[in-house]
């Protein structure tokens, strides 16, 4: 593994020229992965913390973005729905290597209104609808016949596809207060620009690779 390297060549990130809004950065860089035809450009990882203290993390999909901040949709029951509710801060990475680039967020979370969690249901496919209400997330089950089962039930139930929102499923905003920005740069030297918010606005640094 001490062999794997690379190097990125890349015109580098100058926090001079940057947008005041590091919302309409995140905008050009995901149009960026977008156009690139990276798979699953809105893939993203999620870290959430317990009150314990216990960190966990795992792969989401990013489903909205504005200036409200970043959406995202689960199981309110599952382990990072229980652990938000707990301590509702998150952080989020965007990791684009193809780009070297990748975004680290941090902030507070709220869920989304009903009204919202509901119209983003009616545009998934009634397949992923039947699997909300067949998934216990993150609960231990006996097998994969067991979900399976559950799942060819609900099938039954709904021959015509009209699939109700689970009540314990929904989304999460995530309202940014802190975008860091990389982009990796030749001799390891790679750019870090941090936006952080405050009452007046946002400020931009740039933090030592």
């Amino acid at each position: 593994m001490r062999d794997i390297r690379i190097d990125y060549p890349t015109e580098g990130l100058d926090e001079s020229s940057v947008p005041r809004d590091p919302l309409l950065l995140f905008g050009e860089w995901f149009d960026s992965a977008v156009d690139a035809g990276l798979q699953e450009p809105n893939a993203m990882t999620l870290a959430t913390v317990s009150l314990t203290g216990r960190p966990s993390a795992r792969a989401m999909l990013m489903k909205g973005f504005d200036a409200s901040g970043f959406v995202f949709y689960t199981n309110y029951d599952s382990r990072k729905g229980r652990e938000l509710d707990a301590n509702p801060h998150a952080a989020l990475l965007f990791t684009w290597l193809a780009l070297f680039r990748q975004i680290r967020i941090e902030g507070a979370v709220t869920k989304v209104t009903s009204f919202e969690s509901d119209e983003y249901f009616e545009t998934r496919p009634v397949g992923a609808k039947l699997g909300a209400h067949a998934s216990r997330q993150s609960e231990v089950i006996p097998g994969r016949a067991w979900l399976a089962e559950r799942y060819d039930r609900l099938s039954e139930a709904y021959p015509d596809g009209d699939v109700a929102r689970p009540e314990q499923w929904g989304g999460y905003r995530l309202v940014p207060e802190m975008v860091e920005f990389w982009q990796g740069s030749a001799n390891r030297l790679h750019d870090r620009i941090r936006y952080l918010r405050s009452a007046d606005g946002w400020s931009i640094d740039r933090l030592s690779p």
